[in-house]
């Protein structure tokens, strides 16, 4: 552990010996430290501008979340228009009521493939 922190020092005392060393003259006298410019003061600093999000000019979502007896319904609202319904029921999974064309009928869709039953005529009779 002391060779660790002997080793840390000698890192960082490194760079003020070789300054130290390059700016003595022949006769052993070392010269007047360099100075380092100070930073801006802050009345001066303009800061870069912040790069953009995409998507931030889009407006986002209300959502009003109302409990119908065990039920939790969150209302999704874009512009004051009611496009989406999230109900969790007290047991279960989650389901959504999507209203896809504007026209305020809602469908239920869980966003989770179906099955889709084969329904192929083998032979009638």
């Amino acid at each position: 552990m002391r060779t660790f922190v002997f080793f840390l020092l000698a890192l960082l005392m490194a760079p003020t010996v070789l300054a130290e060393t390059a700016s003595s003259d022949a006769k052993g006298k070392t010269a007047a430290p360099t100075t380092v410019p100070a930073p801006p003061p802050p009345e001066n600093y303009n800061p870069p501008a912040a790069p953009e999000m995409p998507g931030a000019g889009q407006p986002e979502p209300e959502v009003t979340i109302t409990t119908k007896g065990t039920e939790i319904h969150e209302e999704y609202r874009l512009n004051g228009r009611l496009y989406m319904i999230k109900i969790t029921p007290a047991k279960g999974k989650p389901y959504y009521l999507i209203d896809h064309e504007g026209s305020g009928q809602f469908r239920r869709s869980d966003f989770e493939t179906r099955i889709s039953i084969p329904t192929w005529v083998i032979k009638r009779f």
